[in-house]
């Protein structure tokens, strides 16, 4: 299945309305939730050649690293710390388009300058986030909000 998946270029737009079906294919009948986030950091750093795109699992008090692209990543993030913290905590999407401007935020990697964070929720109550990192300032807006949150409402948990 993983060969199928085709990189289509064009508008961002257009890419995401391409990669929302194959990601719904990579995930049909995959019960894993690990298999699940792993292909879908994949699929995402395959077509749009994001620098860090990876997930944070809520457990206890901390967010811990989950699967991932990219270079090695901080592993732990408390509630409200950073940009994934604030996502947790604020339970909603936060793009920063210049990450040293963000109060707080946790420099994983210096070649990191754009961030997205998007909450994954279950059953209103948020249970991890995904975290995609550019190497490039002002990389994210709306649109990337948008598709990115249609893209983690595909994603079912074992607990629910």
């Amino acid at each position: 299945m993983a060969e199928d998946l085709k990189i289509l270029k064009g508008t961002k737009e257009d890419q995401y309305q391409s990669l929302i079906p194959q990601i719904q294919a990579l995930l049909e009948g995959e019960t894993d939730l690990v298999a699940n986030l792993a292909n879908v950091c994949a699929a995402l750093k395959e077509q749009f050649g994001f620098f860090w795109v990876g997930f944070y699992l809520v457990k206890g008090e901390e967010l811990v690293l989950g699967p991932f692209q990219g270079p090695v990543a901080c592993t732990r993030i408390r509630k409200g710390k950073g940009v994934c913290g604030a996502s947790w905590a604020e339970a909603k999407t936060i793009i920063v388009p210049d990450v040293d401007a963000f109060p707080g935020h946790i420099a994983c990697s210096s070649a990191s300058r754009s961030e997205i964070v998007i909450p994954l929720l279950s059953h209103g109550v948020v249970v991890g986030v995904l975290d995609v990192d550019s190497a490039e300032l002002n990389e994210f807006d709306e649109t990337d909000g948008k598709y990115l949150s249609e893209i983690v409402g595909l994603i079912k948990f074992e607990f629910e």
